[in-house]
Order: structure tokens, then C-alpha cells, then sequence
């Protein structure tokens, strides 16, 4: 699931990216557009519910972006806005953040 809040001047947009507890045992980063695709930058936290984190990103744009899970795999999220191919033959998630 993604959550998406503006901050009161809608100068950012505060995304929450969650995942469910069993997609993985040990880790979960979100790597993207707007981390470089780092996947030591953002990583969620584990909650009973599953995976949770936040992430600050500007209005009016546009991300890819994929969870790097336990180290090991990449896997696209299922509540993203759109799915996009990349330079690899596979899909990126994409989250859309409106004005």
C-alpha cells in the first residue's frame, strides 16, 4: 500500500510505502529515482502489520522505484500508481505525486 500526505504548503509529499510481513524475513529497502537507486538509503521498518517507512518526495513528479528484499531480490509494489519497463526487460514500480 501507498499513503501519500502533503505537508500544509504542499511543498512535499510525505509517502509511506508498506508491504506485508511475509514478502520478507530480514530487510526491506525502497530504492528509486529519488534515492539513486540506493538500496542502503530507505529502509522500512518491520511493524506487526508488515513492512512500513516513509519517504519525503517533491509534488508534481513522477518515480520509479522497487523494494530490495533481504538483500537478495527486487519486487515491485502491488498498490503502485503504474508500472513502467526499464533498461532491464522488467517493470519499475511508478508512484505519481500530484500538486
Amino acid at each position: 500500500m501507498i499513503q501519500k500526505e502533503f505537508t500544509p504548503k504542499r511543498t512535499v509529499c510525505k509517502v509511506q510505502f508498506q508491504i506485508p510481513a511475509e514478502w520478507a524475513d530480514k530487510s526491506v529497502a525502497v530504492a528509486g529515482d529519488f534515492n539513486d537507486w540506493n538500496t542502503e538509503a530507505d529502509f522500512l521498518q518491520k511493524e506487526e502489520a508488515g513492512w512500513s517507512g516513509v519517504v519525503r518526495l517533491k509534488p508534481e513528479q513522477e518515480y520509479r522505484f522497487k523494494y530490495f528484499v533481504d538483500g537478495e531480490r527486487w519486487q515491485n509494489d502491488d498498490a503502485a500508481d503504474a508500472y513502467v519497463m526499464n533498461e532491464f526487460g522488467t517493470d519499475d514500480s511508478l508512484v505519481k505525486i500530484g500538486n
